[in-house]
């Protein structure tokens, strides 16, 4: 019986990279300011915030819990990083990116299912981990779109002229 892993991991890939690939694109032409920019409402990131905390979540879970991979990562700093153009966090993801492609590839057909210890959330399988890099980078593409649109609105006169 042919396995269907390497379809169903493809699967995941095209919408976990879809979501970070139109994050970080998101990033792109703003000058350092407006990349570093919160809404004025208590707890919110700013874009670059946001791009770098879904990177390090999907580098943690997919080549750390998924693939076993030594992985550092410091959570709340992430919530603090600002940039002074988008240029690292594009160089990061297609750096990222390709680890992900080449670890993934080489994924025995199995790990999707056999349970791994994840630093926050317990025991999941290998497809949960996936799942959870998927939902993660789609809720937080939903909070960037949101921000950039708080951020374009900001310039914007009752009127609707800028």
């Amino acid at each position: 019986m042919k396995s269907l892993q390497p379809d169903e991991v493809q699967s995941f890939c095209r919408f976990i990279f879809g979501s970070v690939d139109r994050l970080v694109e998101c990033l792109e032409g703003l000058s350092e300011h407006e990349l570093n920019w919160r809404p004025p409402a208590p707890n919110t990131n700013s874009l670059y915030a946001i791009t770098m905390h879904v990177l390090g979540n999907t580098e943690e879970n997919i080549l750390g819990t998924l693939c076993g991979f030594p992985v550092e990562r410091d959570r709340d700093s992430e919530f603090s990083a600002s940039g002074a153009s988008a240029a690292p966090a594009r160089e990061r993801w297609q750096d990222l990116r390709e680890r992900i492609t080449v670890a993934l590839a080489n994924l025995p057909p199995e790990a999707l299912g056999r349970a791994r210890a994840h630093p926050r959330r317990g025991a999941l399988t290998g497809r949960d981990v996936l799942i959870v890099v998927a939902r993660h980078a789609a809720e937080h593409w939903g909070e960037a779109q949101l921000t950039r649109s708080l951020l374009n609105a900001r310039s914007v006169s009752p009127q609707g002229s800028r």
